[in-house]
């Protein structure tokens, strides 16, 4: 043991090689200017200091967490504090959660060093220019997003998307939602704009409906809707997610001189799916196909909007028995021409 072998050496010098060891190191303060030693240490301290400004990105290794936040060694003369509520977009529970002494982050500076040097740094900014580049990304790309909505009224939704506000005007909600039953739900959504310099995203819970119901709808199709609009020429009818046309022509057998006859808006009814342009998002509509007896959208529409599911799939069976009857006629022509042609070559 080498410590153990100096004491057994120094228990061997007499009295008279401790005092001569003792006057050539003994430290004597008056013979040292203090002050010069003191300003040249602190001259070396600041050669070795970094200096950070506001808005300027640092790596860091955190080396201590409190129930307030964290203190980060980011290389300069004092530790930088990370406060609870700058650790992520969402403040967790307990800073403890998400991060542990020997993590190492990036971090942004948001405030100055104070009197003892200690700067202020927050990852929720850094998160914040990474999530509002992702929004402008999933923009682009016309991406379905999930948002909880945090309160709603006339004016439209305010939603929460990973983290980042968001509003949804009452044209772009699906009718078929109730504002004071949304609060906590997550609803599907499309971004309409995002402009991260006026912290504004606008979303539409409609576009993003209509995308999922569309690639839902067949043709023949029995789908529940609301009068929206009245027109000379038809109605458009809200399907909770898109709007579709139901033309005068296809609204009855018989013959009606004005649509405002049949429908006004806020009307409740039950449409078949005719036809749909999924490109142009324009869905065509049908109450004709759906009359058990040609008139009874004007005579008896009650009568109508109960009888719609069974008169749809009457119609889906005609539609099956015309294709087969089709397939079999061509069937049948394909086979005369092969025999005449075998004819023609004997």
């Amino acid at each position: 043991d080498p410590l153990a072998e100096l004491e057994k050496e120094a228990k061997m010098l007499s009295a008279a090689d401790l005092k001569a060891l003792s006057s050539k190191w003994d430290f004597d303060e008056s013979e040292y200017d203090t002050d010069a030693l003191y300003a040249e240490f602190d001259k070396l301290l600041g050669a070795q200091e970094l200096n950070f400004s506001v808005g300027d990105r640092v790596n860091g290794v955190v080396y201590k967490v409190d129930s307030r936040g964290a203190f980060v060694d980011i290389g300069a003369k004092a530790p930088a504090y990370l406060p609870i509520q700058e650790v992520a977009i969402t403040k967790p529970a307990k800073v403890a959660d998400v991060m542990t002494p020997g993590d190492e982050r990036e971090f942004q500076v948001i405030q100055q060093a104070d009197r003892d040097g200690m700067m202020v740094i927050s990852i929720r900014k850094i998160e914040f220019e990474k999530l509002w580049t992702r929004f402008r990304e999933l923009m682009a790309e016309d991406a379905t997003v999930e948002g909880e909505v945090v309160s709603a009224n006339r004016g439209g939704t305010l939603v929460m998307v990973e983290g980042l506000r968001g509003f949804v005007p009452t044209s772009h909600m699906s009718p078929h939602y109730k504002p004071d039953e949304l609060e906590g739900n997550k609803i599907p959504l499309k971004f309409l704009e995002v402009d991260e310099d006026r912290g504004r995203v606008v979303l539409s819970n409609r576009r993003a409906l209509a995308e999922q119901r569309t690639q839902e709808f067949s043709v023949g199709d029995v789908v529940e809707g609301v009068v929206a609009s009245v027109k000379p020429y038809g109605c458009f009818v809200d399907l909770g997610v898109s709007n579709g046309l139901l033309h005068i022509s296809q609204i009855s057998h018989d013959r009606l001189s004005s649509v405002d006859d049949v429908f006004k808006q806020g009307d409740r009814l039950r449409v078949m799916i005719l036809s749909q342009d999924k490109e142009r998002g324009r869905i065509s509509l049908s109450t004709k196909k759906l009359e058990p007896s040609p008139g009874d959208m004007l005579k008896n529409p009650e009568l109508v909007y109960e009888k719609a599911h069974e008169m749809a799939a009457a119609f889906k069976e005609r539609i099956m028995l015309a294709e087969q009857a089709a397939r079999q006629e061509e069937e049948r022509l394909q086979a005369e021409g092969a025999g005449f042609g075998g004819e023609a070559s004997e």
